[in-house]
C-alpha cells in the first residue's frame, strides 16, 4: 500500500474511528486472533463517488493499520446493469487513492458454482424452497412493518421437488419471473428481511464474467456473506442501511457449510450537502447530457473529483476529518474544499493567468524591449525554483482590474492612479481607447523604472497589486471555471432533480492568457493562478501548445456570494 498519497496533504487530521477502536479492543482481549481481513465489495454498475472513497479509505486503512489485508471483490450478481467499463474505473480509482488490494481481483461470479451448491444445501435441509408466486405476489404476501406476512402456497414443498425445480431453473427451463428460490425463515418476523427472502432469481442474460453459463443468479444478500466467508474476511464493513440485513447475513452464515464466520459491522455513510450520490440519479445526469460524462469535474465521482484537480491526499485527509461513526448526518462540502485548499496551498506552484483580458500599453517602454523577470515558483518552497516572466510593451490584465474612476476602496488600476504589476514595476494609467459601444479596449500607462522591488520615490504608494501576462510572449489557453453542480443544499429532496441545478456551475473562458511556462506543464499539474484560484491542467484535453485548465477551487469560499446573486 502506498503512503505517498496520504502524505500529500500538508495538515494531519485524526478523526474519530470507532471501528479502529473496536478492532484494537478485540485484538487486546484475544477475541480477534490472526490477521484482520477486510474487503471492498462494489457492484460494478456505475462509477464510484465520494461516499465510496470514504469506504475505500476505511477498509484499506483498517487493514493497513492492523497489518492485515484488504481484498477487492466485485459483487457482480446482476448481469442487467454491470459493465467492464465500471470494473476498470473502480480499479483505477482505488489505485489513484494510493491503495493496493491483497492478491488478485476477486469476483462474486467466481463463486457461482459454490453458491449454487450452498443453495442446494439449504433446499435439502428444508431451509429453502422454489416459489412460483410472481414478484408482485411475493411483495403482497410479504406483509408490512405492522402486519406479518403470509406463507406462500409453495412454502411446504417437498425438498426433493424444490431441488428438481431449482435445477430446472438453472437449466433455463423457466422464464424470468416464473419462479424464484426463497430461504425458509419466518414470515412473521419483525424484520422483513427474514420473511423468506428471495435468494435466487432467473435472469436469462449473459454475464460479463461467466457468459451464458447461468440462468439463475444469487441475490446480493445471499452472495455477500458467503463470499466474505469464502475469502476469510474477518470484518465485513457496510453502511448503516445494511444493519437490518445483518440478521439475514448471520442466519445464512449459521446454516451453511462456509469455511469461516465473518462478522458484519455498520458505519454511517458520508453524505455531502449540495451533492447527490445516488447512482441512479448520477446516471441520469450522464444519460441526459446534463454533464459531460461520469468524469465531468462537477460530478461527485472519484473520476470527476480527480479530473477537477483534487489530490489523493486531500480526499484521504477529508475522510480522516469526517471520521467513522454510527450516527448519520450531512457533511458540509466546505470541509472537502478546505482539504484541497490546504493541500494545494502547500504543494501547488504559482503562475499568472488572465481570464478576461484587457490590453495595457506601456507607452514609455520600447516596442522591441523584452525584460525577463524572475519570480518564485512558490513563496515558501525553495525546492520549486523560480519562473521566468517576460515583460513587454503590451500586456494583458483582468478587465475587472481597471476602472476609469473608483472610490478609495478599489485597490486596482484607475486613471491617474498607480498600481503594482505583480513581481514587476509600478504603472500609472493615463488614457484609454474605447470601441464604438464605449467599452474600454485598451489602457495606456507609464511605468516607473525605479520601482522593481521598491515603491515610487515620490512616496505615493500604489493602490494594490494586479497580475498580468505579456501580450506577445504569453500563451493563450482555455480555462474552465467550475463550481458546485447544485445550488440547493439537499438536491435529493427536490421534486425534480434538475430544478436544483446551479446555472453557474461551469463558465468557459476561451481567450485567456497565461505566462509561458504554465503552458508547458504536464496534464494533471496543479497550479495556483495568483489572485484567481487553484487550477489543474486537464488530464485529457490539455496539451503543450494547447493548454486547457480546470479550476479546482477558489482561493476563498465564494459560495455565499454565488448564492446571493440576483441573476
Amino acid at each position: 500500500m502506498s503512503h505517498d498519497a496520504a502524505g500529500e496533504s500538508g495538515t494531519a487530521h485524526a478523526g474519530n474511528n470507532f471501528l479502529k477502536n473496536l478492532i484494537a479492543e478485540q485484538i487486546a482481549s484475544g477475541e480477534q486472533q490472526g490477521a484482520v481481513v477486510t474487503r471492498f465489495p462494489p457492484e460494478p454498475n456505475g462509477y464510484l463517488h465520494i461516499g465510496h472513497a470514504a469506504s475505500i479509505c476505511l477498509n484499506f486503512g483498517l487493514a493497513e493499520h492492523f497489518d492485515g489485508a484488504c481484498r477487492l471483490r466485485f459483487d457482480d450478481t446482476n448481469p442487467d446493469a454491470e459493465d467492464q467499463e465500471y470494473i476498470d474505473s473502480i480499479q483505477a480509482d482505488i489505485q489513484w487513492l494510493g491503495f493496493e488490494w491483497d492478491g488478485a481481483v476477486r469476483y462474486t461470479s467466481s463463486y457461482f458454482d459454490t453458491l449454487y451448491g450452498y443453495a442446494l444445501h439449504l433446499i435439502d435441509a428444508g431451509l429453502a424452497y422454489v416459489d412460483e408466486l410472481s414478484p408482485e405476489q411475493i411483495r403482497e404476501y410479504r406483509g408490512t412493518l405492522t402486519e406479518p406476512g403470509r406463507d406462500s402456497p409453495y412454502r411446504d414443498r417437498d425438498p426433493a421437488e424444490s431441488r428438481a425445480l431449482f435445477e430446472a431453473m438453472a437449466r433455463g427451463e423457466y422464464a424470468e419471473g416464473a419462479a424464484s428460490l426463497r430461504a425458509k425463515i419466518d414470515m412473521a418476523a419483525g424484520n422483513i428481511n427474514l420473511r423468506d427472502p428471495v435468494i435466487y432469481r432467473i435472469r436469462n442474460k449473459a454475464h460479463h464474467q461467466t457468459g451464458d453459463k447461468w440462468c439463475v443468479y444469487p441475490s446480493y444478500d445471499f452472495a455477500h456473506g458467503q463470499s466474505d466467508a469464502i475469502e476469510g474476511v474477518t470484518h465485513s464493513i457496510c453502511t448503516l442501511e445494511f444493519e437490518d440485513h445483518r440478521p439475514l447475513y448471520n442466519w445464512l452464515i449459521a446454516h451453511l457449510p462456509v469455511p469461516a464466520r465473518p462478522v458484519q459491522y455498520e458505519f454511517a455513510r458520508v453524505n455531502l450537502n449540495y451533492t447527490i450520490t445516488s447512482k441512479r440519479k448520477l446516471r441520469r445526469l450522464v444519460e441526459e447530457h446534463i454533464v459531460d460524462g461520469w468524469d465531468d469535474p462537477r460530478m461527485p465521482t472519484i473520476s470527476g473529483i480527480r479530473r477537477r484537480g483534487y489530490t489523493p491526499g486531500s480526499i484521504r485527509t477529508f475522510c480522516e476529518m469526517v471520521g467513522v461513526s454510527r450516527s448519520g448526518g450531512t457533511v458540509d462540502t466546505a470541509m472537502l474544499e478546505h482539504a484541497i485548499r490546504d493541500d494545494l496551498n502547500t504543494h501547488a506552484a504559482r503562475a499568472m493567468c488572465v481570464l478576461d483580458p484587457l490590453k495595457i500599453v506601456i507607452t514609455n517602454w520600447d516596442e522591441d524591449r523584452v525584460e525577463t523577470l524572475e519570480a518564485a515558483g512558490h513563496p515558501n518552497r525553495d525546492d520549486l525554483g523560480t519562473r521566468r516572466l517576460p515583460l513587454t510593451r503590451e500586456i494583458f490584465i483582468e478587465a475587472e482590474d481597471f476602472r476609469e474612476s473608483a472610490n478609495k476602496k478599489y485597490k486596482r488600476l484607475v486613471l491617474g492612479k498607480k498600481v503594482r504589476l505583480r513581481n514587476a514595476y509600478v504603472i500609472e494609467a493615463h488614457d484609454v481607447v474605447k470601441d464604438e459601444s464605449g467599452r474600454v479596449v485598451e489602457v495606456h500607462c507609464t511605468y516607473d523604472p525605479d520601482t522593481l522591488g521598491d515603491n515610487p520615490a515620490d512616496g505615493v504608494k500604489p493602490k494594490g497589486v494586479i497580475h498580468w501576462v505579456s501580450a506577445t510572449h504569453g500563451k493563450q489557453a482555455l480555462v474552465r471555471v467550475y463550481d458546485r453542480l447544485f445550488a440547493v443544499e439537499n438536491p435529493a429532496r427536490e421534486a425534480e432533480l434538475l430544478d436544483g441545478l446551479n446555472p453557474f456551475s461551469l463558465t468557459v473562458h476561451k481567450g485567456c492568457w497565461i505566462e509561458p511556462g504554465a503552458a508547458e506543464v504536464a496534464p494533471e499539474t496543479r497550479l495556483q493562478f495568483e489572485r484567481t484560484g487553484y487550477f489543474v491542467a486537464d488530464r485529457y484535453d490539455h496539451a503543450v501548445g494547447a493548454p486547457v485548465f480546470n479550476r479546482v477551487v477558489a482561493l476563498r469560499d465564494t459560495w455565499a456570494k454565488i448564492e446571493s446573486r440576483g441573476e
